[in-house]
């Protein structure tokens, strides 16, 4: 490239660009980045840039130039979704520099000032604060679309947007910033948008890794810095112990769900993966901060006790003499380097590698080195370096140890009851027959039997088939770990489709056959905690029943008491959504809570929720802090977890500014909640529990009439590219659990993304109309006064009807209507897409009835402001994906069928970005 070049491919966007009157605003940021990436298209595809800049429309394109017209677009959604994190972050911050850091809502600063007013003592702060738990579980749900390496691309764009509106820069040092801005979409531009092929497993854990050493292991001690700072402001003089209650647990490389790539060795390579990626931010931290600490013996002398610390590393060292001399006078160095040396050692190990020094026994005795060197500093007089510089990674090392995350292990009862029986068949004789029914007296009697023999360490099965030998090895796994691993590198089991109690039983009795229990004085325990997964309707209608007979059981109770006092019970957003519809979902999510909480209250062992939400609206993906204050009084206590998957990881903890904000909020929310909603919120008044079961039972009906019609797959698979979504490399898993073909084996994933992608998004609102207007039919003037009263009032049905609204401008008939052309049985379209069009506009109806507004969505102008800045661009997308379906349907020329295959998967693609959820 000559130099006249050079200079000839930047010009035009410079002069194009006005650099010259400081920082930017935000309409101004978007307007660069459009000329940027409309320079891009200009230079490398010409003849799409009038598509881009919607001064011609998509005719005729071949399949090449058709993928860019795709690509272009993509990336624009892209671009516009890290403008508005931008923006957000913008907003808060000019925000708190005007009205104070407790104006923020979702903030420490907010929440415990609102403590504070309410007359909240210290002392039962502390107590709250020292029984919270907050624990966001990563998963690798097949729902992001995009690459780590496209996700690395966006977070030098967010950051160099950040620089851009620093107000410091002169017109040439910006213009020099919008030249790195213009190079970063280029490269985007270039690099492939899908995968090519599906992910292994260990490139999902390298994915969820990859949030780690961007953001979350600074973000945490940062986050525990913001609440130390919130309480002193609120509570100043008084003394909180700051616990590390905010944590990360982890599905990638544990859930064995329905996907036949999670294997005990890959859990292993996982759990390796996991603390070696902890250990090597820890010896990254701990060079800087030896660095940093060159600390002259002479200009601060050490206290006494940490001179003898020295001496004892120095000494355990072996090279103590080299050590002094390589630092000499400089005993925070010296020691330090002991401590470094120490944890290469460790992290050697766990690579494989012959350690060159003792290794860490434990994350413990890390802590306590680190500890011992902050209190030095401390008793010193530098209490700003001790708590400025070393405090911040002891706290890291306190909440990520040797593990970085909990890792969760995850089957079903199918799966489990198969290799129960396996053991049953090893422990008889053929004249036995065959074992009972998994739901009858006698399999439940057998379990029980099992479960009461006195353990006497782990069992030895013959001829047991390997799916059975498999699943036992998990639970030996974790038996394992302490020899291993660190000692909190396992979470939870999770037992997904929990149908009766002995389903849970059975869990229990394959911990007891691995060994998985403490025996103290033949007192029997279970060291591994089991939480069970209630998922559909009908399952969590059982589970208060199922729970009261668990937590009747002795075994059952000593093993919640040894693991902390709780017993976890997870909840399923997702399927319950798919099996009754959003509304009935959310109120029958909210009553099992209700009673499962007060279950727990009367068996003395609290119950906690572990809440099993996805990205969109229909699977649970409501604002943190609206979703967590929609929670029935009583029911999270300080202590959450909630699954994060898919695009919501990246949108949440791609970029530092954003990850530090949503992390705040979820942790701030859970502390409003256990603080505020339960002391301020009156119980839910009977009226208003009617009214919802009236209105639950009607949306239930109206949602079971459509998806119980038997023509409703026909015209699902064939108006939505369902089919087509499993061609896309963005998961590890099966879209279906069992590989069958019917409705209810769909994954509930699959299900809420073709829904979107063909603009019905039933999945969000579908059957609410009917049972508004069911109820209004019953009530008339009354009943709809009772619902504006709700509306007002009622944290939970204002958050139902807020996110219909949101999923009602989603909606476009129009273009669902020529999805529905791709049926081609008239009768089956008509039926069909007839009920769906009628549902609609009931919705509609009711919906303003309620809030009195004159348009849907009137009380969300951002919203509504983002949906107008991409929709059109969206209807076309969509449009192009019909005549996609249509002809890669019908083409027998596997080269053609290839070109049409590629660019239906790019248009699915880009439709999920623009919308910014998949499943």
């Amino acid at each position: 490239m000559t130099e006249a070049k050079f200079h000839g491919r930047r010009d035009p966007i410079v002069s194009a660009v006005d650099v010259s009157d400081g920082a930017p605003s935000g309409d101004r940021i978007a307007a660069i980045l459009f000329q940027l990436l409309l320079e891009v298209v200009q230079r490398q595809h010409p003849e799409i840039a009038p598509v881009l800049a919607g001064e011609s429309v998509i005719k005729s394109a071949s399949p090449e130039t058709l993928s860019r017209i795709f690509q272009a677009h993509g990336i624009w959604f892209q671009l516009l979704s890290i403008i508005e994190q931008d923006a957000a972050m913008t907003e808060r911050r000019q925000t708190e520099s005007e009205r104070g850091e407790q104006a923020v809502p979702g903030t420490f600063a907010n929440a415990i000032a609102k403590a504070a007013k309410l007359g909240v003592a210290a002392q039962d702060l502390g107590e709250k604060l020292a029984l919270t738990r907050v624990r966001p579980v990563i998963t690798a749900h097949p729902t992001e679309a995009k690459r780590v390496t496209v996700l690395e691309k966006h977070r030098r764009i967010y950051r160099l947007l950040v620089e851009l509106e620093q107000p410091r820069w002169t017109p040439r040092e910006r213009a020099g910033i919008i030249d790195q801005l213009r190079d970063e979409i280029e490269l985007l531009w270039m690099t492939g948008e899908l995968r090519l092929e599906k992910p292994s497993v260990e490139q999902e854990v390298a994915w969820g890794l990859h949030f780690f050493h961007e953001t979350l292991f600074d973000g945490v001690p940062e986050l525990l810095k913001k609440l130390d700072r919130a309480l002193q402001r609120s509570y100043p003089g008084e003394h909180f112990a700051l616990s590390h209650f905010f944590q990360f647990g982890s599905w990638i490389g544990g859930d064995r769900d329905g996907n036949p790539f999670v294997t005990n060795r890959v859990t292993r390579r996982a759990l390796t993966a996991n603390a070696i990626a902890s250990l090597r931010y820890y010896e990254q931290r701990l060079l800087q901060l030896m660095r940093s600490l060159s600390i002259a013996e002479r200009a601060l002398p050490p206290p006494a006790g940490f001179r003898e610390a020295l001496n004892r590393a120095l000494a355990e060292s072996g090279e103590g003499p080299e050590i002094a001399l390589r630092n000499p006078g400089e005993p925070y160095r010296q020691f330090l380097f002991c401590v470094h040396r120490k944890l290469k050692a460790t992290l050697a190990l766990y690579e494989g590698a012959r350690p060159s020094a003792s290794p860490y026994i434990s994350a413990d005795d890390l802590i306590a080195d680190l500890a011992v060197t902050e209190e030095a500093l401390a008793e010193s007089g530098s209490v700003g370096l001790a708590l400025d510089l070393v405090r911040p990674l002891r706290w890291a090392v306190e909440v990520f140890r040797f593990r970085t995350v909990r890792l969760d292990l995850r089957e079903n009862t199918t799966r489990l009851t198969q290799t129960l029986q396996a053991l049953w068949r090893s422990m008889h004789t053929e004249a036995d027959g065959e074992p009972p029914a998994h739901d009858s007296k006698e399999w439940k009697a057998w379990l029980l039997a099992e479960l009461a023999r006195p353990h006497s360490g782990p069992s030895i099965h013959r001829s047991l088939p390997p799916e059975a030998e498999e699943t036992l090895g998990m639970f030996k796994l974790a038996r394992d770990q302490n020899e291993e691993f660190d000692r909190e590198a396992f979470g939870s089991f999770v037992l997904s489709m929990t149908r009766s109690a002995a389903d849970v039983l059975g869990a229990y009795l394959l911990a007891k056959e691995a060994d998985l229990y403490h025996d103290a004085t033949r007192v029997e325990a279970c060291n591994l905690p089991v939480s069970p997964l209630f998922e559909t309707i009908t399952d969590l209608r059982a589970a208060p029943a199922i729970m009261r007979e668990l937590l009747s059981l002795p075994l059952v109770r000593r093993s919640a008491r040894m693991q902390g006092g709780t017993q976890e019970v997870m909840i399923g957003y997702s399927d319950s959504n798919k099996d009754g519809g959003f509304l009935s979902s959310n109120w029958e999510l909210a009553k099992a809570q209700d009673r499962l909480t007060k279950i727990g209250a009367e068996a003395g062992i609290p119950i906690s929720f572990f809440h099993g939400r996805g990205g969109s609206v229909s699977r649970g993906g409501a604002p943190t802090a609206q979703a967590i204050a929609a929670q029935p009084a009583g029911s999270i206590s300080g202590r959450l977890r909630v699954t994060e998957q898919g695009e919501v990881v990246s949108f949440k903890y791609a970029n530092k500014g954003t990850a530090a904000y949503q992390m705040e909020m979820l942790g701030a929310s859970v502390f409003e909640h256990a603080l505020i909603s339960e002391r301020a919120a009156p119980a839910l008044r009977a009226e208003f529990e009617e009214a919802m079961e009236a209105l639950s039972g009607a949306s239930h009906a109206a949602y079971a009439g459509l998806i119980n019609h038997p023509d409703l797959l026909t015209y699902f698979q064939s108006a939505s590219p369902l089919d087509e979504i499993s061609m896309l490399n963005i998961g590890s898993r099966p879209a279906r659990r069992f590989g069958a073909r019917s409705l209810s084996d769909l994954r509930a994933i699959p299900w809420v993304f073709a829904w979107a992608q063909n603009r019905h998004v039933i999945t969000g609102w579908y059957g609410v109309g009917s049972g508004v207007a069911s109820f209004l039919d019953v009530r008339k003037e009354r009943g709809l006064a009772l619902l504006r009263r709700m509306f007002a009032e009622s944290e939970l049905f204002r958050m139902i009807v807020g996110e219909v609204e949101k999923t009602l401008g989603l909606v476009d008939l129009d273009i669902a209507r020529e999805y529905a052309g791709l049926v081609y049985d008239d009768d089956v379209r008509e039926a069909i897409f007839g009920m769906i069009t009628a549902e609609y506009a009931l919705t509609h109806k009711m919906i303003l009835k309620i809030t009195e507004e004159d348009e849907i969505g009137q009380r969300f102008p951002s919203y509504r402001s983002r949906l107008e800045h991409r929709l059109p661009t969206i209807n076309k997308i969509n449009r192009e994906q019909v005549e996609l379906l249509r002809g890669f349907r019908a083409c027998t020329n596997e080269l053609s069928k290839e070109a049409y295959k590629s660019n239906l998967l790019l248009s699915i693609n880009c439709i999920a970005s623009g919308l910014g959820a998949t499943g």
